[in-house]
């Protein structure tokens, strides 16, 4: 119903805001990330105008809005509560743990144990997510931090084989890197050595130099 509300922040703590658009006060829950973007509120006379994109999630026991202050996160909130067992609290959670870039990392390496740490989440939950949204980031722009589409040839098929240099290579398209940027920073690693995680920590430290 609301792509964004957009106005003045009157309220901020820790896991919601309050926008005043138009005279209305819309309280969105927000994850931790959201929460450290919003300008700072330093007095009740100063009210930043911020947008947070919204969701509004329908339940029996009434209507919740959540608020996102990018549209990666928005996107990645929206992909994890398609995974059964996943609700909105769910989402916001592991949004508070993992930004949706280290979200992607996490899913394309199979890190159930990185994505189980968020409060409300355990184990079982956190390898249905894998599975379930591995597939998914094929064709995605969700977690795409460039905006463009990821095809078969960014992101190559994660299933069968695990080959850990194609994980990796997955990865780093994910995090905004290129193939070719990706395939040239794997010839001066150990791939067979190590693990994908590993591969991936590595490899970012060679790009960000």
């Amino acid at each position: 119903m609301f792509y964004y509300i957009s106005g003045k922040l009157a309220r901020l703590e820790t896991g919601f805001a309050v926008v005043d658009a138009g005279g209305v006060g819309y309280k969105l829950t927000i994850s931790d990330s959201t929460y450290a973007q919003m300008p700072p509120h330093r007095s009740v006379e100063e009210k930043p105008i911020v947008t947070l994109y919204s969701y509004m999630a329908v339940r029996e026991d009434g209507i919740e809005l959540f608020g996102f202050a990018t549209e990666e996160e928005l996107a990645s909130f929206k992909l994890l509560i398609t995974v059964s067992g996943v609700g909105p609290k769910a989402a916001i959670s592991i949004l508070s743990l993992l930004s949706p870039q280290k979200l992607a990392v996490a899913i394309c390496t199979d890190d159930k144990k990185t994505i189980a740490k968020a409060n409300g989440v355990g184990p079982k939950t956190a390898a249905r997510i894998v599975l379930e949204l591995k597939d998914k980031l094929k064709g995605s722009t969700a977690l795409d931090t460039d905006g463009d589409s990821f095809t078969d040839d960014d992101i190559p098929s994660l299933s069968g084989a695990h080959d850990k240099r194609a994980d990796a290579i997955s990865a780093l398209t994910v995090l905004g890197y290129t193939r070719g940027e990706a395939e040239a920073v794997l010839k001066n690693i150990d791939t067979a050595s190590l693990k994908v995680d590993d591969i991936i920590k590595e490899a970012l430290k060679k790009l960000m130099r």
